[in-house]
């Protein structure tokens, strides 16, 4: 078995947009910008929340494979690559060591990150099952924000809580274009509009931060512009279009990330928080990120 199994089976792409979370939920809960590397559960914190993440992919193939080999017969366990039963204990394995590394560094993050492993496994048994699992998801990246503020900073701010809120918008949007994936079209439009509400609370960011910042101004516009050209491909709906403007507004987790931090005045995290917007995007094409 091949090295390009695991990646696939982790969706390895992606985790960089994790990443910019961490650094987002702990600017935003006013630890500083240099809280993330001097505090000592800073590296398990990114570890923990980079096993819930690849732990989270790997049961979504496990939960997914009878209709993967109906519908995406090129994943890995229909193809044969891997069994079932190990890509799930592999799975388990790395949500329970997560977890345990939480409880370790603050009780509160540990317990945000049980209700994140909750929200991990509803989404991946019934994704497919119910129309709602788009929320499932959005909850998994609110979540993300709150452990990581937890952990670092031992609070959770109105900032945190509206940060999170409008990135869970974000994702449940991209979480319900993703759907269709399997079938290249998009069905109902009108659920996108939930992804005007990170714009809005950007601004909001931006006019009650600590001091008026250029940076932010030009991310919010970048997030702008980016989700604009992804939102056309959908409205579009040529062939391909569906997979590509849903890993592109994957990569946009980032840019969010970045424009908040930067409209705190954290300029290095937010710079940080772009270099994860290009590196999802040049990772993509080594690895899908869906």
């Amino acid at each position: 078995m091949t090295s390009k199994v695991w990646l696939e089976l982790g969706r390895v792409s992606n985790l960089p947009t994790v990443w910019s979370n961490a650094l987002a939920g702990v600017v935003l809960a006013g630890a500083g910008t240099g809280a993330l590397w001097s505090a000592t559960a800073a590296w398990p914190l990114l570890l923990a929340l980079t096993l819930f993440y690849l732990g989270g992919m790997y049961l979504n193939d496990a939960c997914d494979a009878e209709i993967d080999a109906r519908e995406r017969a090129n994943r890995p366990i229909p193809r044969g690559d891997i069994d079932r039963l190990t890509v799930t204990l592999l799975g388990v394995g790395m949500l329970g060591l997560g977890s345990l590394l939480l409880f370790l560094s603050h009780l509160s993050a540990g317990i945000t990150g049980l209700a994140l492993v909750a929200a991990i496994l509803s989404y991946d048994w019934w994704h497919k099952r119910i129309g709602w699992s788009p929320l499932l998801m959005g909850a998994c990246r609110l979540l993300t924000y709150l452990t990581a503020a937890l952990v670092v900073a031992g609070v959770l701010n109105e900032a945190v809580l509206w940060g999170a809120i409008g990135l869970a918008c974000h994702v449940v949007g991209l979480t319900y274009a993703a759907r269709q994936e399997a079938y290249d079209r998009l069905g109902a439009t009108w659920p996108l509009a939930v992804m005007a509400v990170p714009v809005v609370f950007m601004l909001a960011a931006m006019l009650t931060g600590p001091e008026p910042s250029l940076l932010a101004l030009v991310l919010w516009l970048g997030y702008l512009i980016w989700g604009t050209r992804c939102l056309m491909w959908l409205f579009r709906r040529a062939p391909g279009d569906v997979p590509r403007a849903v890993v592109g507004l994957i990569a946009a987790i980032s840019l969010y990330d970045a424009t908040l931090m930067a409209a705190m005045g954290a300029t290095t995290m937010a710079m940080l928080g772009v270099l994860a917007f290009a590196a999802t995007l040049a990772l993509q094409r080594v690895t899908s990120g869906t």
